[in-house]
């Protein structure tokens, strides 16, 4: 069978190894499951593009999360990277896990567990890197989590929605502008690498994905990460009200703390800026 562009199956990353991947999704019963939200990635060139856009992988780990199959697995160790640790929650995956493994002996360990409830930095030496085609289902979710272990990580190289990808990067005064914007860019320096079209994946989503790849800023930050997430979520939950009016529950009267930050009573959530929040933030914790 050929694949779009000419390429073969036999083409995947590790195909020299280990059957291709429609083969190994056919022998182990491997089909995607919407409650897992399982889209797999089976195309050979972009497998290969994610694991590059990851950058140097021969050092420390590698974490993946929902590997499925396993291709993208494949594609970081033919890539040189020195451990892959996978993080796998459907059982029926660990079959075919186990094969990539055995044809990369000593670099591949397969946890069966939620990522949602691991912490990845317990499975794995610095320095660290996140590479996967995340489930969109729980991907805002992870990455909220990553950020608050931001400084264990020296990059994340992740797979979204494309709508997501572009709440990431998007600028104040925008549509797609506001809480996860503020959080992803004040911690890290955010790039999309390239985007993907629904017919990339089996089965195809319904939506466009991308690849952006979020490097550690190693800044340090002038207020608690809680309190910034605090000031973000009261200032966002009504983002068409004034700060004066948005921030009363978070705040009280929020005009002193406003004066504070040298910010305008007037000024709405979509108008400042990532590191007006953090300004706003750290004058709240100075008022304490």
């Amino acid at each position: 069978m050929r694949l779009p562009g000419g390429v073969t199956l036999a083409d995947l990353p590790g195909a020299p190894n280990l059957p291709p991947l429609r083969e190994v999704i056919a022998t182990h019963g491997l089909a995607p499951l919407k409650r897992y939200g399982q889209h797999f990635l089976t195309d050979p060139r972009l497998i290969a593009r994610i694991a590059a856009a990851a950058g140097d992988l021969t050092q420390g780990t590698v974490f993946e999360i929902g590997p499925g199959p396993g291709g993208l697995t494949r594609a970081l160790l033919d890539a040189d990277a020195a451990r892959v640790v996978a993080v796998e929650y459907d059982p029926r995956a660990l079959p075919a896990l186990a094969e990539v493994a055995a044809a990369y002996p000593g670099r591949l360990d397969v946890v069966q567990a939620d990522a949602l409830d691991t912490d990845l930095t317990t499975l794995g030496d610095a320095p660290r890197k996140i590479v996967a085609n995340l489930p969109y289902n729980i991907s805002t979710v992870l990455l909220t989590r990553w950020i608050a272990q931001i400084d264990a990580f020296d990059g994340l190289t992740l797979m979204f929605q494309k709508e997501v990808a572009e709440r990431l990067a998007a600028k104040p005064r925008t549509k797609a502008y506001g809480r996860l914007s503020v959080l992803t860019q004040v911690f890290c320096h955010i790039r999309k690498a390239f985007d993907l079209a629904p017919g990339a994946f089996h089965p195809p989503p319904k939506v466009a994905s991308s690849v952006v790849v979020l490097t550690p800023k190693r800044e340090p930050l002038p207020c608690k990460l809680a309190t910034l997430e605090a000031c973000t979520a009261a200032a966002f939950g009504q983002r068409r009200k004034t700060l004066r009016s948005s921030l009363k529950s978070w705040a009280g009267p929020p005009e002193a703390l406003l004066a504070r930050a040298e910010l305008p009573s007037s000024v709405r959530a979509e108008e400042l800026t990532p590191s007006e929040f953090v300004k706003l933030a750290a004058a709240f914790e100075a008022s304490q």
